[in-house]
């Protein structure tokens, strides 16, 4: 089998040309999806087909290589991507066999003064972007969409919510290792590109609560919770730029997750949202009912109604109430020693030192960079232990284990063998999902390996100083294909710093541009809608959940480019640091 060294112009020798090209995979995708209407797996699947054949016949990529390509995709769609999802889901299962969910939903009504609004920024903005620091690549979406729903949130507004509110925290997302990635790419420095992207995705998390609100209750929404949700994101936004500046750019996330969690617990001590009973009819709700504790979570068969239901009028002890928070607490206590432990013991470097590196057999040696050298992207890394994934197994057994041994005298009913049992049915229930996260991933390696991804990035950045202003569409396209701002910037930093340094631009501006694009595209990314449509049990509903989603995709891309122009000039220069 003959080597390859993709090129960005193989097609009449124009890069332009080349580039609309390359885009026929993706247009093939999304028009099959939101137009024809097709299930995301059958789209997944014709879309890889045409991405293959554009690989072959117009990027002149060995037909070998470009199968190579595809599984390559599907292996590290299955693990880690899928692992994730999974794993995520499959601990939310475990509250709702064990009955604890619904404590669970009335610890968020407490907080929440009952109203599902507040409790949705809670939980979606806030707790998913600690989830998102922590863990990243789907996990976030999977866990909070499974919770809004179990508050009796529509699942199709739950799904869209969850993913406008996982944007903000993405550039940071797992331990911030998009900006690593881009650093060291490019050789400059993670602490500023860090820094200037902490002047860029506050913006967004200043709005998102307020969409996230406006998606699930409309304008009147709105008009009764702004408060709620404006303190919440400007919280947030002020620790994230704090932060990536003065103090660490990986810890970022994390700081502004509990910032503005702490923030809306403490405004809503001391204000409460209107129209709560008027705002529940609105969203098919049921009135409330002191002592309510009906079970609204969904779940597999008639396993999803608890095995022990709590009666009507029963207390929310302290010992409930710490037993329904377990699973998270663990969650964060988890991944906070995988993630950060080194007194001692240096766990991060310990469960890095268990990944195991796979040369992907016969491509490695053959799919070149420019100088000739093997890419290193051909070679395939098996974290079986440091995956998320694993270390939500781990988190998912303790808690079978804690939840079987206090069953309070057995008002629950938990065993670990049954919450074993629960792994298969959660993969059994996922099938079809997975089978478009393996295509889309498959998709994405080979529109990448052939060169079709870097030639539309390549056509995109002959514009000149404009391109300043098109700088983040690249980080949406990359995040877009590839469901992730680590692969988006693996794909597009070098040309981003390239780029800058071309036209004039300082490249710590574009590199983090890319990055915080690459926010905004996770929105429409084929991935993210397989993950959400499967959390909330609406399998096949993808171009439904695109359509919803897409609007604000634009919107917000459209107003990270501007604010990236103007960074560019005096007029907003100053932002930068």
């Amino acid at each position: 089998m003959e080597s390859f060294i993709p090129s960005t112009d193989p097609v009449l020798n124009s890069v332009a040309v080349s580039a609309l090209v390359a885009l026929v995979p993706l247009l093939t995708f999304f028009v099959l999806l939101a137009y024809v209407k097709v299930k995301a797996h059958v789209a997944g699947g014709v879309a890889l087909l045409v991405a293959l054949a554009v690989a072959v016949f117009a990027f002149e990529m060995p037909a070998g290589l470009a199968v190579l390509s595809a599984t390559q995709g599907a292996v590290f769609g299955a693990f880690p991507v899928l692992w994730i999802v999974i794993m995520a889901i499959w601990l939310y299962q475990i509250t709702v066999l064990s009955g604890r969910f619904e404590d669970l939903r009335r610890v968020f009504d407490v907080i929440g003064g009952g109203d599902v609004r507040v409790q949705a920024i809670l939980v979606a903005f806030c707790f998913g972007g600690l989830l998102e620091a922590l863990a990243g690549f789907g996990a976030p979406v999977a866990i909070t969409a499974t919770m809004l729903v179990a508050l009796g949130i529509k699942p199709l507004k739950a799904a869209a919510a969850v993913l406008v509110a996982n944007t903000a925290p993405v550039a940071f997302g797992a331990m911030a290792i998009p900006i690593t990635t881009a650093a060291s790419l490019t050789g400059l420095d993670a602490g500023h590109i860090g820094a200037v992207v902490g002047r860029q995705a506050p913006v967004l998390a200043v709005v998102v609560p307020l969409i996230l609100v406006f998606i699930l209750d409309g304008r009147r929404g709105v008009r009764d919770t702004w408060p709620a949700a404006v303190i919440t994101g400007v919280a947030f936004a002020v620790a994230q730029v704090l932060c990536s500046t003065f103090f660490s750019y990986e810890l970022t996330d994390i700081v502004a997750a509990l910032a503005g969690l702490g923030a809306a617990v403490v405004f809503l001590k001391f204000w409460q949202p209107r129209g709560l009973e008027a705002a529940r009819e609105r969203m098919g709700l049921p009135a409330l009912a002191v002592g309510s504790a009906s079970v609204n979570a969904g779940g597999s068969g008639n396993r999803s109604r608890s095995a022990a239901a709590v009666k009507d009028g029963d207390s929310l002890t302290r010992s409930r109430t710490l037993l329904a928070l377990f699973p998270y607490f663990l969650v964060i206590l988890i991944f906070g020693i995988a993630k950060l432990w080194k007194w001692g013991a240096d766990v991060p470097a310990f469960l890095a030192s268990t990944d195991i590196k796979v040369p992907w057999l016969w491509l490695h040696d053959r799919l070149l960079s420019d100088a000739g050298e093997p890419v290193s992207s051909t070679i395939y890394t098996f974290n079986w232990l440091s995956s998320p994934g694993t270390l939500l197994l781990i988190t998912g057994l303790i808690v079978c284990a804690v939840y079987a041994k206090y069953d309070d005298g057995g008002r629950y009913s938990m065993t670990v063998g049954n919450g074993v049992a629960e792994i298969f049915r959660t993969i059994w229930n996922m099938r079809w999902a997975g089978l478009t996260i393996l295509s889309v991933l498959s998709l994405a390696y080979v529109m990448n390996f052939s060169g079709q991804t870097v030639s539309i990035g390549t056509w995109l950045a002959g514009t000149g100083a404009f391109f300043a202003f098109l700088s983040p569409v690249l980080g949406w396209i990359g995040t877009a294909v590839t469901g992730s701002d680590t692969s988006a910037n693996a794909l597009f930093a070098r040309l981003q710093q390239t780029a800058g340094l071309e036209a004039g631009i300082d490249p710590n501006l574009l590199v983090a541009a890319n990055t915080t694009g690459g926010v905004v595209g996770k929105l429409i990314s084929p991935q993210n809608l397989a993950i959400a449509v499967t959390a909330v049990k609406l399998d096949g509903q993808e171009s439904v959940l695109l359509r919803k989603v897409v609007g604000w995709s634009v919107g917000l891309l459209l107003v990270l480019c501007t604010l990236v122009y103007l960074q560019s000039t005096p007029i907003l220069g100053w932002m930068l640091p």
